[in-house]
């Protein structure tokens, strides 16, 4: 019995390093995106990543034919947004790293356009993921990306030597 029960724990584990080898990166960039951290310097994200695969390693033998990347993905979403909007505040006060293009975004605004765009999830599951309707998940999607595409250009002071007709 026990033996049986050491060949599938073994069984477990290597079809779970094999999900992690596969699913890793792409789920850490994700939440990189997410807390806008600079690539180098990432704990938040790094943290995120982790949580996530602990959750779906301890989920593994209940997840019975649903995708493994779906689980981590929808737990490290709702884990941000948990963590970013209740011990932050809606704004957040973890400050993102300002070479990131998403640092502009608010943490909610960051996590629609790379469950979006990203990810490709669909407006409707990002909306019942979020508790959200679905019209705010587009309304917040395109906001973002117009933020992102066409940033705000500071103001460009006239130089002192030009000269302005008087009218």
């Amino acid at each position: 019995m026990r033996d049986r029960q050491a060949a599938r724990d073994a069984g477990r584990a290597r079809e779970f390093e094999a999900f992690v080898a596969g699913a890793a990166g792409r789920l850490l960039h994700a939440a990189m995106l997410l807390t806008a951290e600079a690539p180098d310097a990432n704990p938040r994200a790094r943290r995120l990543l982790t949580l996530a695969l602990a959750h779906t390693y301890a989920r593994w033998d209940r997840l019975r034919g649903e995708d493994p990347y779906d689980c981590a993905r929808q737990y490290l979403a709702t884990r941000f947004a948990r963590t970013t909007w209740h011990r932050y505040g809606v704004l957040g006060r973890a400050r993102p790293d300002p070479r990131s293009p998403l640092a502009v975004l608010t943490p909610q605004e960051r996590l629609v356009l790379v469950l979006r765009l990203y990810e490709g999830v669909a407006e409707e599951q990002t909306a019942a993921l979020l508790g959200l309707p679905a019209e705010r998940v587009h309304i917040l999607c395109d906001r973002a990306t117009a933020t992102v595409l066409h940033p705000d250009r500071p103001a460009v002071p006239p130089a002192a030597d030009t000269k302005v007709a008087p009218s």
